[in-house]
């Protein structure tokens, strides 16, 4: 089976370097920082919305203003990789799902250059075979091409999205690819209220979670 995982929020908890960065732009341009629980809830729909959800936060909306803080943003943002961490049990998850033969993917609304770059970092990136990232399409998620186009490059077939937002669980939906949420993510709602086929908080429960899905796929073809 065929397994993308989303990043930020998912595997990796990198709201505090995205703070970082985004307050050392806001200060180039003369304007105060924000906290980190602020910049955290505008994460997830790629930097140009992240750009302009702190320039709102400002009261600020001028398209040149924009595009000069995405511009400085992108240039920082390959680096911004040290206050980045892995969620507990990552590393160990990806090597058992690979053991049981999974093919593994990102779809991230990152750019692919830093989603590269910070995987790279925490040693993680010859566990994927393929990274989409938001500016490898047109479409950023929430919309399904992303999806789509991160399952064909793991070789088509059978798949399951692993994420952990609203943005996640409406890609899924659209893209019609079941999504396993993780609970301890960026996400806003009640993980209850999102559609999903399995909850979890601890990424020691991912592996079983993906074999018990797994054989209910292959039962269910047999079954056809």
């Amino acid at each position: 089976m065929i397994l993308i995982f989303d990043l930020d929020g998912t595997l990796i908890d990198s709201a505090p370097d995205i703070h970082q960065t985004s307050n050392e732009v806001l200060a180039a341009e003369g304007l105060a920082p924000l906290d980190l629980p602020t910049v955290r809830s505008f994460i997830g729909r790629g930097v140009p919305h992240l750009v302009e959800r702190l320039l709102g936060a400002h009261g600020i909306s001028d398209p040149v203003r924009t595009a000069r803080l995405i511009a400085a943003f992108g240039a920082r943002y390959e680096d911004a990789v040290a206050l980045t961490r892995p969620y507990d049990g990552v590393a160990a998850a990806l090597a058992a799902l690979a053991a049981q033969g999974h093919m593994l993917g990102i779809c991230t609304n990152k750019p692919v250059a830093p989603a590269r770059a910070v995987l790279r970092h925490l040693g993680l990136l010859d566990h994927f075979a393929a990274i989409i990232g938001g500016d490898s399409t047109p479409q950023r998620k929430p919309d399904p091409e992303p999806l789509h186009l991160a399952i064909a490059a793991c070789g088509g077939g059978p798949a399951l999205y692993i994420g952990d937002s609203e943005v996640d669980a409406t890609c899924a939906a659209a893209a019609g690819v079941e999504l396993i949420l993780h609970t301890e993510g960026y996400r806003k709602t009640a993980p209850e209220a999102l559609p999903h086929v399995a909850l979890f908080a601890d990424f020691a429960e991912l592996p079983g979670i993906v074999a018990e899905l797994a054989a209910d796929h292959a039962e269910q073809k047999a079954l056809a």
